[in-house]
């Protein structure tokens, strides 16, 4: 289990999280890890209704919600938090790497997810990941999860990608097919640093929180078609 020093006690000291899971003992091994590492877990709830009114009551930073929950399910609970505009940022647990509710998640604007058998280390350091503004999902994770549930979905979002210049749009549609910054900037010719002023730029004119959603928008509006990913390994 990681101690408070593995990240520098105050490093953590301004986190705020809520866990939303139903299970008593997964909300108390994950609050004994995070608090360990010096994470301040400022609720629990047992349901999707009870996460929403913890969010309301503390405003955390970030909250782990878990997908399958009585009263309130997860989904509808990151739609309601996120519908607030209070700029937490959700991560999603669930028990299956490729649950079928995960791209509904993502699509919802969920910031990734965690599988409940994450390891202490891996909690930690999901936590800091996203604290500091990026997706909790490898771009190739990212990829095959829209690939395959979005594949019969792909023209229900219609966003006006007219604002984007030729490059950018280039690279919205690269990110679609998982390429990380690194194979961007080496398919492109691009140093990553503008690399990522350019994906910057594209989550303020499509308004999108973070890469994550990126990849579920290029696949909804059939920038990206499943199968024309980078890598399908």
């Amino acid at each position: 289990m990681p101690s408070a020093a593995a990240g520098g006690p105050g490093r953590f000291s301004t986190v705020r999280v809520v866990i939303a899971d139903d299970q008593a003992l997964v909300r108390s091994g994950f609050r004994l890890i995070l608090e360990t590492a010096g994470i301040d877990v400022a609720a629990e709830a047992a349901n999707g209704k009870e996460a929403v009114a913890a969010v309301l009551e503390h405003r955390p930073d970030i909250v782990l919600m878990d997908i399958r929950m009585p009263v309130m399910d997860g989904l509808e609970a990151t739609r309601q938090i996120l519908s607030a505009g209070s700029g937490v940022r959700v991560v999603m647990l669930t028990t299956f790497d490729l649950d079928q509710y995960v791209y509904e998640a993502l699509a919802a604007g969920a910031s990734g997810f965690l599988l409940k058998d994450v390891s202490p280390e891996h909690l930690v350091a999901a936590v800091q990941l996203v604290r500091s503004g990026d997706a909790l999902l490898a771009p190739s994770i990212t990829r095959r999860l829209v690939s395959r549930f979005a594949a019969h979905d792909t023209a229900r979002h219609r966003a006006d990608l007219s604002a984007l210049t030729p490059r950018e749009l280039e690279v919205l549609t690269l990110i679609g097919r998982g390429l990380s910054n690194a194979e961007l900037a080496s398919a492109l010719t691009l140093s990553e640093a503008t690399v990522k002023t350019h994906l910057a730029r594209i989550l303020t004119k499509l308004k999108l929180r973070d890469r994550v959603q990126a990849v579920v928008l290029a696949y909804e509006t059939g920038l990206v078609k499943p199968g024309l990913a980078a890598d399908d390994s």
